[in-house]
């Protein structure tokens, strides 16, 4: 018997002081949103995403500069200009990390096309093939990779005519309902509304400073979202992104996937709060927004009555492409040391 009490005793400490970060992993998929292989080992997160501002910072670090060089060298063509070695070694990049980063977890990775190419839907779509041959090259399926497009109307035809090819897209820079149902018409794998973002806009052009978990404005964005894709049968799955703090987190407890950021992961596995269900299928049934339809024109036009969204996008486009710029100038300072 005294045995018995001892072993409850353990279970019972054991299940107190489980961190904030496994409990969240019991209700929903937790994603590392990072670059950096050694973070992705340490929090141990189902899948992974990266963009081209996590990769140049990753780049930059001495640790990954083999990687840098092999890639590199696989680009070096002497029949190739420098500025389409440039463009290669900077593609074959992406998809290096995004293969290391698949030793480490047991789902799939993100990886972005050039945000310069957001209103240009054919060549997002070659950009989109070239990435999963190269990944097909060095012996990924395209099943374990998501391609990250911007979501604008082009972005959301081109992932629309992917997903015909069996190329599975993750739309990013997502701040609006209108872009939220125009995704799920297409019937795209994945949405990553950004909570943090859309608080970011609030916070700087209102007279409102402060929101608690339920007021939180980018929390409530992918709340709508969520319950809308729930209550009319959308496979198109949600994963919050861009989060500021954990009390954006706790409250998107229950949504598809949550990508996180290193930081913030760091301070959930600190953290032994056990946070409440807000999201799930049930109750999202009950929910009551109607079920619409939007052609391109209706898509333009109540993407535009939301000023937030389109700031955002708009600026989001800018950062992710002048980011683009910075590595691609990278690699071409890299590529010329070695002619």
């Amino acid at each position: 018997l005294q045995h018995y009490f001892i072993q409850s005793n353990l279970r019972f400490k054991l299940s107190v002081t489980m961190s904030s970060l496994d409990q969240l992993k019991k209700h929903t998929v937790v994603v590392a949103d990072t670059g950096d292989f050694e973070l992705i080992q340490q929090y141990k997160p189902q899948d992974a995403t990266t963009n081209p501002s996590l990769i140049l910072a990753a780049v930059q670090l001495d640790k990954y500069k083999s990687i840098v060089v092999d890639c590199l060298k696989e680009a070096k063509n002497s029949n190739a200009s420098l500025e389409e070695q440039v463009v290669d070694a900077t593609d074959r990049l992406f998809v290096r990390f995004g293969c290391e980063i698949l030793k480490l977890v047991p789902g799939r990775v993100s990886t972005e096309v050039d945000a310069r190419l957001s209103f240009d839907q054919e060549s997002t779509i070659a950009k989109a093939r070239k990435l999963i041959k190269l990944y097909e090259d060095a012996g990924i399926s395209k099943e374990r990779v998501l391609i990250k497009l911007s979501t604008t109307w082009e972005g959301i035809c081109a992932a629309k005519r992917l997903k015909e090819l069996g190329i599975h897209c993750n739309m990013t820079l997502l701040f609006s309902f209108a872009q939220a149902v125009g995704c799920a018409e297409a019937g795209v794998t994945l949405i990553s509304p950004f909570v943090g973002r859309i608080y970011d806009w609030y916070v700087q052009n209102t007279d409102q400073k402060t929101f608690t978990m339920d007021t939180d404005p980018g929390v409530l964005s992918v709340r709508k979202i969520y319950n809308y894709y729930k209550k009319h049968g959308y496979k198109t799955v949600v994963m919050g992104a861009s989060f500021r703090n954990t009390s954006q987190i706790y409250g998107l407890t229950g949504c598809d996937l949550l990508t996180i950021s290193p930081k913030l992961l760091n301070d959930l596995a600190k953290d032994s709060t056990s946070p409440a269900v807000k999201l799930n299928e049930a109750t999202a049934r009950g929910s009551c927004d109607e079920k619409i339809h939007l052609e391109e024109k209706d898509f333009r036009y109540l993407h535009n009555e939301d000023a937030m969204a389109v700031d955002k996008l708009a600026e989001g486009i800018r950062k992710f492409a002048a980011d683009q710029v910075k590595l691609e100038n990278y690699v071409k300072t890299e590529l010329q040391k070695m002619h």
